[in-house]
């Protein structure tokens, strides 16, 4: 257990940022998943846009590395693409 204050609030601010993380990153996934398995092209482009732009905040906060950020919004770039 921690013994200085700062100590303390130092958990409870590194609890509340996991908890923010994880609330960002499992939103991220979720649309993820929804851009998946879309079909349509105009609803895919749509939402490739928004979940794009996610990616790069996590990776810009750290939350995701900058490459596996890379490579997500890579694979789903090629996936809309090939869509008809």
């Amino acid at each position: 257990m921690a013994n200085h204050k700062s100590a303390l609030k130092r958990i409870r601010a590194n609890e509340a940022k996991r908890l923010r993380n994880k609330y960002q990153a499992k939103t991220t996934r979720t649309f993820i998943k929804k851009l998946t398995t879309t079909t349509d092209k105009a609803e895919a482009q749509e939402l490739f846009k928004k979940v794009s732009s996610m990616i790069d905040r996590l990776a810009k906060k750290n939350i995701i590395h900058k490459n596996n950020a890379a490579n997500k919004k890579s694979k789903l770039a090629r996936l809309v693409n090939k869509l008809a």
